[in-house]
């Protein structure tokens, strides 16, 4: 998961030589040159990772489950929240850098926060308002969720090492790791306890939103408690205006002033950005310029997010239809996401002191943009993997009707072997067993949206006709009974859809001759009237259940066995003649899952392998290769990537109109064609050494043509290819 991997890039850049000596010397932590203040923003980073990430783990759900909305809406807003909370960075710094400063600014954007954890913990109670009320409140809040986390987003980490003299450098890179290892550690616990408050708190009759949204709500509220806590304690640089605005001015008037002398007979410039030489420094220019290469590399990462932010939407709406008992411990489809930052945590030593030292000493020299390229084809290959578990999952799922087009199955709750024709139909004649579970429904053709169908039923010696009129798109049961020397029919609407979030769905049938009271575990059907009179269908979680049935003043208990993942069942309640018990028959209607959700694990691990080596690689780079005080530009374009990475797949969400798993695999293709064109352009990168250029800005000039001076372009030395 992309973690606000802002780490260190912002500080240097902003840290000033010409400002006064700061009189207030900050206490140090347990006698170290560790600032105690630095504990306060290492804490309230945890508690908003937290805050975020638990949120965010169980929205797509509350989107499906609670919304109502379909996967492919549901998978545009969630994407279209992670693009906006990525935008807004570059909000947040250009209020901190040019007018509040860091402290007002993430104390104030920590409070829209606050507002919406809120406001999206109310939009998710059932009993406020109606469907369109929560529908607004949740759009609200995820808003302002979205403004305050990205606000902060460039603000924290950098205020943390703000708190440091310069003389404490390397106290200052430790404490990133600290800070970076807070952000794992509330992103990792967020994953496994949002969605258990979610799925095994039960509050207004179902899964608990409400409570999934307001702890890390209440995380929130504790992180801004915990900043102000260390207010006294904090080194707080003033306002020093903003380097990204000043970066855009520059480009701006190079642009326009190249355009202002097209066609003249002016010396031509070297570059593009020589022409804003005449209003600002050389200096900045030469900066801008090492910027802007960098940011050219830029253009195609967004795909790269595009594939690994869908882990929260694409890859958990895959969990919901796969099986996820684990021996008698049950994993909620997204809990999925923490293998995520189980498998981060895990790599980044693996590959940082063995992997890379390895191939090394195999003289394979792994540059950082070769492991970004890399990264994104184990992305790719991660999406090909999802897309193969994705077809298998769709085999195992029986298609819906479609129009012109009827699904229809016998039970025969009869004494004998029944046998059904149809003339003119596939499938027919059937011949039905007692109290035995078809293995598949016929699919009924029909001339018209609804059509009256005459069964022919042979049982024994007797032939009897079953008139029944059936709807286009619709699934049914016919139930076959004896009454007296009879054979009767009736006809029942079954579930068609699968049931969704690792659900089930149960009716009750009550073939008893009085009427019965029913509760499956701590549901209650109320009561199902007699002679096959059927209750609707209600939502279950897996689990063995017993059915506790009130027939007059009589009671019984009755084990039903496992309600499976996914499945759609009918409990079918009856006396045997002359036993005093109530029988149970259960019909699996929709078949359960049965692909295993362990099968995602391969998937996480190759994207997972894929983060290490492009996200992490990433953010080194940006900062190996930006001018001290540009560091928090390249930070901003960085995070931009991610963003317009969510809006990719927004866009495909709503237009591409394949089916999963080709999606997965456009996805993919898309991914290794950037890949390809990624690593062009990294082979004719030129490396830049920062270190030798500030020493080189000391000793030479750029000679840039003026209407009256020549100029020379001074090359940045220590080339290295890709």
């Amino acid at each position: 998961m992309v973690k606000n991997r802002i780490v260190s890039s912002p500080i240097d850049g902003e840290v000033q030589k010409d400002l006064p000596p700061l009189k207030k010397q900050s206490p140090k932590l347990c006698g170290s040159n560790y600032p105690l203040s630095i504990l306060f923003v290492v804490v309230n980073e945890f508690c908003e990772r937290f805050s975020f990430y638990g949120m965010k783990a169980v929205l797509t759900l509350y989107f499906t489950s609670f919304l109502h909305w379909n996967d492919d809406l549901s998978t545009a807003i969630y994407h279209a929240f992670s693009g906006l909370a990525y935008f807004t960075p570059v909000i947040g710094a250009l209020i901190a850098d040019s007018w509040l400063g860091k402290f007002k600014t993430i104390i104030i954007l920590s409070i829209v926060y606050v507002i919406g954890h809120v406001v999206k913990s109310v939009g998710a109670i059932p009993i406020v308002g109606d469907q369109k009320m929560h529908v607004v409140l949740s759009m609200f809040g995820l808003f302002l969720i979205a403004v305050g986390t990205g606000g902060i987003k460039p603000c924290v980490a950098a205020f943390g090492g703000d708190q440091f003299e310069e003389e404490h450098a390397y106290e200052r890179r430790r404490f990133f790791s600290f800070f970076y290892l807070s952000i794992n550690a509330g992103s990792l616990l967020s994953t496994i306890i949002t969605p258990m408050l979610r799925a095994d708190v039960q509050c207004f009759g179902g899964d608990c939103y409400a409570l999934a949204f307001g702890v890390p709500a209440g995380l929130m509220v504790v992180a801004l408690v915990v900043f102000i806590s260390g207010s006294s304690l904090y080194k707080k640089l003033p306002p020093q205006g903003n380097i990204l605005v000043e970066v855009c001015k520059c480009v701006g008037f190079s642009m326009a002033n190249r355009w202002r002398h097209r066609g003249k007979n002016f010396p031509k410039r070297n570059h593009w950005l020589d022409w804003a030489r005449e209003k600002y420094p050389k200096q900045l220019i030469r900066e801008v310029k090492m910027v802007t290469r960098v940011l050219f590399l830029y253009l195609p990462l967004p795909m790269f997010w595009a594939l690994f932010d869908q882990q929260g939407s694409r890859w958990t709406l895959q969990a919901t239809r796969m099986n996820s008992n684990f021996g008698g411990f049950i994993i909620q489809p997204d809990q999925m996401q923490t293998i995520n930052a189980l498998l981060i945590v895990t790599f980044i030593p693996i590959f940082d002191m063995g992997i890379y030292p390895l191939l090394r000493k195999c003289n394979i020299d792994l540059t950082p943009l070769k492991r970004m390229t890399v990264g994104m084809v184990l992305a790719a290959v991660a999406f090909v993997a999802a897309a193969v578990v994705e077809n298998h999952v769709q085999r195992t799922v029986v298609p819906e009707p479609i129009a012109k087009e009827s699904y229809l199955q016998f039970l025969n709750l009869a004494d004998k072997n029944i046998s059904a024709t149809l003339q003119g139909h596939d499938g027919f004649p059937i011949t039905m067993a007692p109290l035995q579970d078809p293995d598949n429904y016929v699919k009924l053709h029909l001339d018209s949206p609804s059509q009256l169908f005459s069964f022919d039923l042979q049982y024994g010696n007797v032939t009897t006709k079953c008139l029944q009129n059936t709807s286009e798109m619709e699934a049914y049961s016919i139930m076959l009974y004896n009454e007296g020397a009879t054979l009767q029919c009736k006809l029942l609407e079954d579930e068609k859809l699968k049931p969704q979030k690792g659900k089930a769905t149960v009716r009750i049938v009550n073939a008893y001759s009085e009427d019965m009271n029913v509760t499956l575990g701590e549901l209650k059907f109320g009561t199902v009237n007699k002679n096959l009179g059927s209750s609707k269908y209600a939502i279950m979680d897996r689990g063995q259940y017993k059915a506790m049935c009130n027939v007059g003043t009589t009671k019984y208990a009755v084990d039903v066995g496992l309600i499976d993942f996914g499945a759609a069942y009918t409990i079918i309640l009856y006396k045997k003649p002359g036993d005093a018990s109530l029988t149970v028959w259960k019909t699996e209607d929709i078949k359960a899952n049965v692909m295993h959700i362990a099968w995602q694990i391969p998937q996480y691990v190759l994207m997972s392998a894929g983060e290490v080596m492009f996200s992490i690689t990433g953010v080194e780079f940006s900062y190996s290769q930006a001018p001290l005080n540009m560091k928090a530009v390249l930070q901003s374009g960085w995070l931009l990537t991610v963003a317009f990475g969510n809006v990719l797949v927004l866009i495909v969400a709503k237009t591409a109109y394949l089916e999963q798993w080709a999606e997965f695999v456009l996805f993919a293709c898309l991914l290794l064609a950037v890949s390809i064109i990624f690593s062009i352009m990294a082979y004719f990168y030129t490396y830049v050494d920062s270190d030798e250029l500030v020493k080189t800005d000391e000793d030479k000039e750029e000679e840039i043509p003026s209407p009256h001076k020549g100029f020379s372009l001074n090359t940045v030395s220590k080339q290295a290819k890709m």
